[in-house]
């Protein structure tokens, strides 16, 4: 076997120097054949040493036999069934070059997103406690969407996952992005409906809210996370990259802290990508649905006869209103920052949303025209009260009575 440089040297006098074949032998000091297979050679000569075999060449049909019948078969195991006695990683070498003969391969599907195609969506619960005011403090949940082709982050805070928070929340990002993706996939939260008989069930609140914007809402299979992956590395991003070496005063400075870092993110240098979502949002936005003209029925809305004690509840929470419209018929919006009561398309409370659970809000003005009302109220019953004991009425004789029974002389 002649050296790399020989070989090379062969080469180089018969192509660049026109030599003959027996001027190259005779100057190189080689056979004829020897010149003849280096300027048939492609690549360099190298030296390969022949075979010894293995140890594990003797049970191999008894691995092949093993893995053909039980393909996950771990390498432990069938040690253990061919009484393998020798080193496990000769062995286990030899397992991870046969099993892919006798396992299904499973390759992971690389997805592509078009302009304006989707986004995913998720709830993502920080590991801190927010202070929610009257001395409770939690960790509310963050609504986090991803668009798919540019993948422009959207995060907010909200004070429950229930449907009225979660769609007022969608509603919130939504409008500040200015657009809406074609379709928003969900995992199976229960505001968003679940999977029934194996097919896919919407509730009511995510059906009306997709019908109001004209989108669709996509539910991942049960068990399957690899179907909003962008979103939930975009969850991880937010706990490893945002959160660390913050500290929050309440909800309303987390998100207000949130949105400013949200703006440093969407500007930075996307790896996948190769550039900032920035560069890509224009293109999704175009692409996207446009928000309808009227804002769809969002927030946890409750329509009841206002009670003598003149409040309304919002989860836990109670809010004053005008007593002026006791035993009338109010409407309740409270959305993501304020509640709101109407009565006859007049406002008659307004408040702001309220985080903490188990808290009374009451408004002064209202404290106080119950106050006047009630002493208003008191004279007036007190002087109809008087009016009715001035007043002479007739006493019948028992007599009567006995008339009436037919039980008169009766002894």
């Amino acid at each position: 076997m002649i050296k790399v440089e020989d070989w090379a040297e062969i080469r180089r006098l018969h192509r660049a120097e026109a030599m003959p074949i027996k001027a190259i032998a005779r100057r190189m000091g080689i056979s004829k054949n020897t010149v003849k297979s280096a300027l048939a050679a492609d690549t360099p000569p190298k030296y390969r040493r022949a075979g010894k075999g293995s140890i594990v060449d003797a049970v191999e049909p008894r691995i092949r036999q093993l893995l053909a019948e039980f393909p996950d078969m771990p390498a432990t195991v069938i040690a253990e069934r061919i009484g393998w006695q020798r080193s496990l990683t000769v062995l286990k070498e030899r397992v991870r070059l046969l099993r892919p003969h006798y396992k299904p391969v499973d390759p992971s599907s690389r997805t592509t997103y078009q302009a304006g195609e989707l986004a995913q969506c998720d709830l993502w619960f920080p590991p801190v406690k927010i202070p929610l005011g009257a001395g409770h403090r939690a960790s509310p949940p963050v609504l986090v969407m991803v668009s798919g082709y540019s993948r422009w982050l959207m995060a907010r805070m909200l004070p429950s996952r229930t449907a009225g928070d979660l769609f007022a929340g969608h509603w919130a990002l939504l409008s500040h992005l200015g657009a809406a993706p074609k379709t928003l996939i969900w995992d199976n939260e229960s505001a968003i409906g679940q999977w029934k008989h194996g097919r896919p069930r919407l509730t009511a609140d995510a059906t009306a809210f997709r019908g109001a914007l004209g989108i669709r809402i996509a539910q991942c299979r049960p068990g399957d996370p690899e179907a909003k992956g962008l979103v939930e590395r975009a969850n991880g991003y937010l706990e490893t990259s945002f959160l660390p070496g913050r500290s929050f005063a309440s909800p309303q400075d987390f998100n207000a802290q949130l949105a400013d870092w949200l703006a440093k993110a969407n500007s930075r240098h996307h790896r996948r990508l190769e550039c900032r979502p920035a560069d890509r949002l224009g293109a999704d936005l175009a692409a996207m649905v446009a928000l309808p003209p009227v804002a769809p029925a969002i927030g946890r809305r409750a329509s009841v006869r206002l009670p003598r004690d003149h409040y309304v509840r919002i989860a836990s929470c109670d809010y004053s209103v005008h007593p002026s419209v006791i035993g009338r018929m109010v409407e309740v919006v409270a959305d993501l920052g304020q509640v709101r009561v109407t009565c006859a398309g007049q406002v008659v409370a307004r408040h702001e949303r309220c985080w903490a659970p188990h808290q009374t809000i009451t408004d002064p003005a209202h404290e106080h025209a119950a106050a006047l009302l009630r002493g208003t109220r008191l004279p007036m019953a007190a002087a109809a009260t008087a009016s009715l004991a001035d007043t002479d009425v007739e006493q019948r004789r028992l007599s009567d009575y006995d008339v009436v029974l037919g039980i008169e002389g009766v002894a």
